[in-house]
């Protein structure tokens, strides 16, 4: 859709804009992403993208967009793009290289990993400024607990677990991470496939409430396509109390 709000008579108009200018996380000189919206060019309809760097294991973290779509195009290296359906109760695996795409609807759980270095990855919205909610996010955010009561955990090794989450981890592990045998990513825990091959096992699909400030819990609605219950923000929005993203 265009923008029809543009006086595309002001010398204030914006027809080109570099990505460079514009990092929204950095892992290191390998891992980066960079990130375009209406903020940065004012002429925007409802599109916007990030230019995603990663090298081989590196992830670009469990996560929803409440707000948009995502098309996600391998510009070159490989990647598995993973979307939870909750429709069909499955954990879906695609592995895209050059030239390959993989569409994620609006409002599910999804992430990506990169299959080999230098891999280069265009992520497309249908909106000007897409929002997120990261999957550390939901963890630091929700007081352990709640999660030990509504799961029947211990309330002390989840407090131990999600110590090390002090932000939004966004490419992941970490910087410094020392997993050794625990937590390690192995081919049997997640199932690389051929290009646009489906994961042939079935994962139980858990409907995820977040709940936020002024905001009504994210929840599953079986008759109907997701629909997003968030208020659309003028920024990319990451936590109740600063936006971050474009």
């Amino acid at each position: 859709m265009a923008n029809t709000s543009v006086d595309f008579t002001s010398p204030s108009v914006q027809f080109t804009y570099d990505l460079k200018n514009n990092l929204f996380f950095k892992k290191d000189d390998r891992n980066y992403i960079d990130s375009l919206s209406i903020n940065q060019l004012n002429t925007l309809g409802n599109a916007s993208l990030l230019d995603i760097y990663l090298t081989t294991g590196n992830v670009v973290e469990p996560h929803i967009h409440q707000n948009a779509s995502e098309l996600v195009y391998c510009i070159s290296g490989g990647a598995v793009v993973s979307i939870m359906n909750p429709y069909t109760n499955q954990m879906l695996n695609f592995t895209i290289g050059p030239g390959q795409v993989a569409n994620v609807p609006q409002g599910w759980w999804h992430y990506e990993m990169a299959t080999t270095d230098n891999t280069h990855l265009l992520a497309i919205f249908d909106a000007n400024t897409p929002e997120v909610i990261f999957g550390s996010q939901m963890l630091r955010l929700t007081p352990a607990s709640v999660l030990a009561h509504t799961y029947c955990l211990d309330e002390a090794k989840i407090k131990e677990a999600l110590a090390p989450l002090t932000s939004n981890v966004v490419i992941g592990p970490p910087r410094g991470c020392q997993q050794g045998g625990r937590g390690s990513m192995t081919s049997s825990s997640y199932p690389y496939q051929s290009y646009y091959g489906q994961s042939s096992g079935a994962y139980p699909y858990y409907d995820v409430a977040h709940v936020q400030q002024s905001q009504q819990p994210y929840g599953y609605q079986p008759a109907r396509p997701p629909q997003p219950p968030f208020q659309q923000q003028t920024a990319y929005q990451q936590s109740p109390t600063y936006q971050w993203y474009y």
